[in-house]
């Protein structure tokens, strides 16, 4: 059985929730790169005006690293759309 994939999660909120969520993304970007993970996914969503996201997804065995090293809000497993 293939490994789960999760999706840790930085919530934003405020005026400046958009830009801080994108800028948040490259940093996860470099992170991927540097660490050499197994998946490079990662993205920034509006919620809503005021509340952004930032996300990276990894493997189930690299959850509790990338969770200690980077601190995000929260997970989830990740299911993703083909």
């Amino acid at each position: 059985m293939a490994e789960r994939q999760i999706k840790l999660i930085w919530d934003f909120r405020g005026e400046s929730a958009q830009n801080t969520a994108k800028h948040h993304k490259i940093h996860l970007e470099e992170y991927v790169l540097a660490q050499n993970l197994t998946f490079n996914i990662t993205g920034n969503n509006d919620l809503s005006s005021m509340h952004s996201i930032a996300y990276l997804v990894v493997s189930e065995s690299e959850m509790i690293a990338v969770r200690d090293a980077l601190k995000p809000h929260r997970g989830e497993v990740y299911t993703p759309i083909d």
